[in-house]
């Protein structure tokens, strides 16, 4: 399918779900981007992880009360967020170890509801795997707004954030509540994650919060530049994947996150200073300048 024949049927009125889906598609991925930094900067890409299987059980419940299924994964997701993020506070416990029990009692509690809820797995497919047909009006109006509050909280917290992203303990002993930012920052990812679900699915949609930033950050030093890369990475590699997925009648999902994926092999191979083919003609001058640790570069730009 041409490129053109893909804008036609976006205008087709009996194809009106496909323009919903893209435009949940880009904005999702953009939200995702951009919350992502701060997942990959943090090194919690975990939590995307354990927040995307945590919303299983809230869709169960949802579905066996015949209640809003994206309201019920966001009320799961949020609550296992908060108490990952008050566990997290005991020194003697890392971030990934209560993170894995959290996520290991969610989804096992998504388990116990689906035995208990004949039919359940096959009407929530879309939500575990994606789905551009199933995206109601409503659910585009449910992003917008999601996205646009959080878009709201990071840009008020976005000097926060950065300051416990780049040192926990400097964040602490300059009085900043860093229990309270975790919280909020976990939120904030639970939001992106049940925002991205009927589009990419609760398999994939850690992909959607990692690769884009990753790519990112092999593009730049800079934070600045990552804030603004990350987005325009996810949101063309949900573009493009949807308009390849159509075309070639492939998983919307899996095609969007095989693209991010293109995108972020091609950063690691040919990044200015980063890429591994920029290193190999570089590698015989002498005093390479992206010697700069990686700490002092970040602080620097936030």
């Amino acid at each position: 399918m041409s490129f053109a024949d893909f804008l036609a049927d976006l205008a087709n009125p009996d194809l009106a779900f496909l323009p919903r889906a893209l435009l949940v598609a880009v904005a999702s991925s953009v939200l995702c981007g951009i919350v992502g930094n701060f997942v990959v900067l943090r090194g919690m890409a975990f939590i995307g992880d354990a927040v995307s299987h945590a919303v299983f059980p809230g869709l169960a419940v949802a579905f066996v009360l015949q209640g809003n299924l994206i309201l019920g994964g966001a009320v799961a997701g949020v609550v296992t967020a908060l108490l990952i993020a008050v566990f997290t506070q005991h020194r003697r416990l890392r971030e990934d170890s209560v993170i894995g029990v959290f996520f290991a009692a969610a989804f096992a509690l998504g388990i116990v509801v689906v035995s208990r809820a004949p039919g359940y797995s096959g009407s929530l497919e879309s939500f575990l795997f994606g789905s551009i047909t199933g995206i109601p009006d409503e659910d585009v109006i449910t992003v917008a707004v999601g996205t646009v509050l959080v878009l709201g909280v990071l840009a008020a917290l976005h000097k926060e954030f950065v300051a416990v992203s780049i040192d926990r303990d400097m964040a602490r002993a300059s009085g900043l509540p860093v229990m309270w930012l975790d919280m909020a920052l976990y939120v904030l990812v639970t939001i992106a994650v049940v925002l991205s679900l009927q589009t990419i699915g609760t398999i994939l949609v850690l992909a959607l919060l990692i690769t884009p930033a990753a790519t990112a950050r092999l593009l730049t030093d800079s934070l600045g530049r990552m804030m603004l890369l990350a987005p325009l990475i996810g949101g063309g590699a949900a573009a493009v994947g949807l308009y390849v997925s159509w075309s070639w009648d492939l998983p919307v999902g899996g095609t969007i996150v095989l693209v991010a994926t293109g995108l972020f092999v091609a950063a690691w191979a040919a990044a200015p200073r980063h890429g591994i083919l920029w290193r190999l003609v570089h590698r015989k001058t002498p005093n390479p300048p992206d010697q700069v640790s990686e700490p002092a570069e970040l602080t620097k730009a936030a």
